[in-house]
């Protein structure tokens, strides 16, 4: 019996359990947009990937993983499983993955400059805790209720065996980011900003600041954090704005007034258009919700 199965972790964030007991390969074909990691485990058998009408074929070896990623260029899936093949594969967005890595959750990007212009290509071999891991993955007989639980705390347990780095080691952030000198400076403006988010420096007065010039700045920045320098702050104030709202101790007017915004207009219309909602009705949420 073949099968291919998909569980959602989250939103845009699925596994795929694909295994072939047939005598026939069997296809798993995805078109995805360019902002999408793709993640594959052949714990038996083995693959293959067929790009641009069979011109190009790219192996899958069994006990291999290999990670694909490609942000200049859409890398939709053609998988064919040969017969006696089990393989897992991840399919996860830039954003989300960086969450597993950085308290800066969605804000940090992929790329360091070497690999801004390629495709990422990483194989790997899988080693044995990782085998433990997708063998329970795919011999698991949980009931549904807890089903999406459990793939979700393997899957992560998956990844985490697979970036595991030396502890001497000195990566703070996703394992893909290098510790250039122009990373750690755009790092630095990153610190200054939320520093200063009252009162942040122009574009100009930061890069000044950090010894860039504009053009490395804006650039390096999005490679870094997935995001332009002001973008990223007004995500961040506003989610630490919905963090002192939660806490209870502070009005509306307090709240704007603490990331910045001499104006209450101001600050609720940030606020409905970061989160759909009015800093009032969201505290009111809240007070609805503790009861």
């Amino acid at each position: 019996m073949s099968s291919i199965e998909e569980i959602i972790i989250d939103k845009q964030f699925s596994v795929f359990k694909i295994e072939n007991n047939s005598v026939d390969p069997i296809v798993f074909e995805r078109d995805l947009s360019t902002d999408i990691i793709q993640f594959y485990f052949c714990l038996k058998g083995k693959g293959q990937f067929i790009y641009n009408g069979g011109a190009y074929t790219l192996p899958l070896p069994e006990n291999q993983s290999l990670l694909l990623y490609n942000p200049q260029k859409q890398l939709p899936v053609h998988l064919e499983a040969v017969e006696n093949s089990a393989i897992i594969c991840l399919l996860i967005p830039i954003k989300k993955f960086h969450s597993l890595f950085s308290s800066e959750a969605e804000f940090i990007g992929f790329l360091n400059e070497e690999n801004k212009e390629k495709k990422y290509y990483k194989e790997k071999a899988i080693i044995p805790t990782m085998a433990i891991v997708l063998n329970q993955m795919f011999n698991c007989s949980m009931h549904p209720s807890i089903k999406q639980l459990y793939y979700t705390g393997k899957t992560y347990e998956l990844i985490s065996l697979l970036f595991n780095h030396n502890e001497n080691q000195n990566i703070d952030n996703c394992p893909f980011l290098s510790d250039e000198e122009d990373v750690i400076k755009i790092r630095k403006a990153k610190d200054i900003i939320l520093s200063r988010m009252t009162e942040p420096p122009t574009l100009q007065e930061l890069a000044d600041e950090i010894g860039l010039n504009i053009k490395k700045l804006k650039l390096g920045f999005k490679q870094v954090y997935g995001d332009s320098v002001f973008s990223f702050l007004f995500d961040y104030k506003m989610e630490y704005a919905r963090k002192l709202l939660d806490q209870g101790n502070y009005n509306v007017n307090e709240v704007g007034l603490r990331i910045g915004y001499s104006s209450a207009s101001h600050f609720i219309a940030a606020f409905r258009k970061k989160f759909g909602t009015t800093p009032k009705k969201y505290l009111m949420s809240l007070n609805t919700n503790n009861q």
